[in-house]
């Protein structure tokens, strides 16, 4: 699969790997990593943003395609819904059917509430599913959440929400029971105990995992626990606008069946966004490791109702997205594979930074390596750097691969590459949206009464970086709490009349700011057809 000029570099990593087993580069300066950031990682590019035009955002930055999404118009504005037609009445509905979703929806049935989940492809359909590595918790005799409040603290460049990051920490070890009660296979020695490694950033082995595909254990399980409890699911179905009443409560939401293009009116005591993340906006022309569905919509349907956004502007690019082959470009190489062993190295076969760094010092890493460097590979559809797989094995014996990280072993087999004899090829992929709608500690939108969002749709919680195991550790916490908070809400609301007003307002201050686009949002799927003069059926 490796073209020859592949193959000479290769050869120079294989040379270089005896001495560089059992070798740990330097780690950073606090000094270096900043000075590094500023020159190589993206969200320093200043051509790649825009200023948010209208809003309670109005003035700030954010990437160029969100803001393009937040500048366009409501499909409500042309095509017109009865909101005295209710299809649904719920007393919490989950927008969102992924882990953060699920969490939320199962807590809320658990507290006897009404729920109902509605999500644009199939339940399970989300990030969480395709998330790999783990997911942390300080539940280990050596560890406690204060030194994991403070390496994600740090990790996040001291930017994170304290009463968020501690929650965070804090119900961590429960949310671990919970899904290991819930049925979640995680790794386990001879005498039951939960497996341990270290995550990039992290100053003790708290990343608990299911091999290789930990995500996807947790989804399967949580889907499950939704279907046995026989939670009404209402799948290939997109919202498109909440609903508030004449209180300025958030009411419900607009439906769009996708494949039909009908609306639906669902009523609901509470609301909780759970959208999941953006990377299907391929910010800056960046592949990504998202699923096809993550295209930022609970940030607008939060952010046209009133609702504030933080660190918009911020995004986490994996540093190991396959850089080659083309057929998985962009997918996501788990951090578990760098710390089982592997080193990233450049086309000499040269080590150029400590293996375990935080996410966003390795990308800008890899990118000076590429570019300001010259030593990236270059291959038939762009440049990368060296995983080098190979030392895992020649560490701790043979096998280990197999066992450890299996499903990244038959990804990279399916076309021709044995990483236990090769090393592969990795660049920095869009992976996670940092920024996202603000919350308080309870949950709850700050301005719009009953209105919650959990999992990556919130901004907040991690900073302006996020480390590895922490996403899916959110999804869990974030979600259980908000499930809990909008059942024990529903007991004190009354709604009032239903409108719309919000989506008529927010369209007036785009005519008065002079934005006139003829595009609608949320953009619901990506949109990747080449074909000139046809019209997507739900770009109305």
């Amino acid at each position: 699969m490796f073209t020859p000029e592949m193959m000479e570099s290769v050869k120079k990593v294989e040379a270089t790997r005896p001495s560089r087993i059992g070798m740990e580069p330097r780690r950073m300066t606090a000094e270096e990593k900043d000075t590094l950031l500023k020159a190589f990682h993206p969200d320093y590019r200043e051509e790649a943003f825009a200023e948010i035009k209208i809003g309670p955002n109005k003035g700030q930055k954010a990437p160029k395609e969100l803001t393009h999404l937040l500048h366009s118009n409501s499909r409500l504005l042309t095509d017109k819904v009865d909101l005295d037609k209710v299809d649904y009445d719920v007393d919490v509905l989950v927008i969102g059917g992924g882990g953060a979703g699920s969490s939320a929806a199962i807590e809320a049935h658990e507290a006897g509430a009404k729920v109902m989940i509605v999500t644009k492809l199939r339940i399970g359909d989300a990030n969480t599913m395709m998330a790999e590595g783990g997911i942390q918790a300080a539940d280990k005799a050596n560890d406690s959440p204060v030194q994991h409040y403070l390496d994600a603290f740090g990790g996040g460049h001291f930017a994170a929400r304290p009463e968020l990051l501690k929650k965070l920490v804090m119900e961590a070890p429960d949310a671990i029971q919970w899904l290991n009660d819930l049925g979640v296979m995680f790794d386990k020695d001879a005498e039951g105990n939960m497996m341990t490694t270290h995550g990039g950033g992290t100053s003790r082995k708290r990343m608990h995992a299911c091999k290789d595909y930990s995500g996807a254990e947790i989804m399967r399980t949580l889907r499950d626990e939704v279907i046995n409890r026989q939670i009404p699911v209402v799948e290939f179905t997109s919202a498109v606008e909440l609903i508030k009443d004449d209180k300025g409560q958030v009411a419900g939401a607009v439906l769009l069946n996708m494949e039909t293009g009908d609306y639906m009116v669902a009523r609901a005591k509470t609301v909780i966004i759970a959208t999941g993340g953006a990377g299907r906006m391929h910010y800056q022309g960046f592949p990504t490791s998202n699923h096809y569905g993550a295209t930022a919509d609970g940030l607008v349907l939060g952010y046209r109702a009133g609702a504030p956004l933080l660190y918009q502007d911020t995004i986490q690019y994996h540093p190991t997205g396959v850089a080659y082959p083309s057929q998985i470009f962009g997918a996501l190489v788990t951090e578990k594979v760098r710390s089982i062993g592997a080193m990233l190295v450049n086309a000499d076969g040269e080590a150029f930074m400590h293996p375990l760094e935080t996410r966003d010092v390795a990308a800008a890493s890899i990118i000076r390596e590429c570019t300001e460097r010259g030593k990236g590979v270059k291959t038939p559809i762009g440049t990368g750097v060296w995983l080098d797989t190979p030392m895992i094995e020649e560490m701790s014996g043979a096998g280990t691969i197999e066992k450890r990280i299996p499903a990244m072993l038959r990804m990279y087999m399916n076309y021709g590459i044995d990483m236990r004899k090769l090393p592969i090829l990795v660049y920095p992929t869009l992976h996670y949206q940092n920024g996202g709608l603000e919350i308080g500690g309870d949950g709850f939108t700050k301005v719009i009464p009953n209105l919650l969002v959990a999992g990556e749709a919130v901004g907040g919680i991690h900073g302006r970086n996020r480390l590895m195991g922490n996403s899916l550790l959110d999804v869990i916490v974030f979600g259980r709490d908000a499930g809990k908070a909008a059942a024990a809400r529903v007991k004190e609301i009354t709604l009032g009349k239903m409108n719309l007003d919000h989506v008529q307002a927010y369209a007036q201050e785009l005519e008065k700011a002079g934005l006139h686009s003829e595009d609608v949002s949320p953009l619901l799927l990506p949109k990747y057809a080449r074909h000139e003069g046809t019209v997507d059926s739900f770009d109305k």
